[in-house]
């Protein structure tokens, strides 16, 4: 699979109006993310304790190789 050319984005506006859901995975410890739904089959993943960095978008096909990757233990969390 090639890189992208050019990685999705969102604007400001549209990731503070998001509907951000606290992952499953995320524990008593404040080691939390959190992931919205975005327009155009993108997500959003933010850290918790740091909103105000902004968030990472996926388009829908890398979105899935990502939590593919996560549940896989490849990527570990």
């Amino acid at each position: 699979m090639m890189p992208p050319t050019s990685a999705p984005t969102a604007s400001l506006h549209e990731i503070g109006s998001a509907s951000w859901h606290k992952s499953t995975f995320s524990g008593a410890s404040n080691g939390c993310v959190e992931h919205a739904k975005l327009t155009g089959h993108r997500r959003a993943v933010r850290d918790t304790r740091n909103r105000g960095f902004g968030a990472i978008v996926f388009d829908s096909a890398d979105w899935r190789a990502f939590v593919s990757s996560v549940n896989s233990g490849i990527l570990p969390l």
